[in-house]
């Protein structure tokens, strides 16, 4: 398969973006090189590969989640600018 002229215009309609006519010449050897390469990795015999899904062959190791209390209450509240005894204090951003 080889990209010509109207091939190059009709991707550029579907992807509606604008291309000049000296660029046409450009993108069509280009695209054409790409096609090339393409073709090259087909004739590859990959029987006996397995596809690539992820990076590596680790998987996630998932734990329980356990409550824990590391910090009071007083001890989170203890920086901010304004709190009750139970409550951080924020100014109210969102008019009614």
């Amino acid at each position: 398969m080889t990209i010509d002229k109207q091939t190059i215009d009709k991707v550029a309609n579907l992807a509606r973006i604008a291309i000049e006519d000296k660029e046409v010449d450009t993108l069509m050897a280009d695209m054409n090189k790409i096609l090339t390469f393409m073709e090259k990795l087909n004739e590859l015999d990959t029987t006996g590969v397995a596809p690539l899904v992820y990076m590596n062959t680790e998987e996630n190791v998932w734990r329980e989640d356990q409550v824990k209390q590391e910090i009071t209450v007083a001890e989170g509240l203890k920086n901010a600018a304004r709190h009750n005894e139970n409550f951080f204090m924020v100014p109210k951003i969102i008019e009614k």
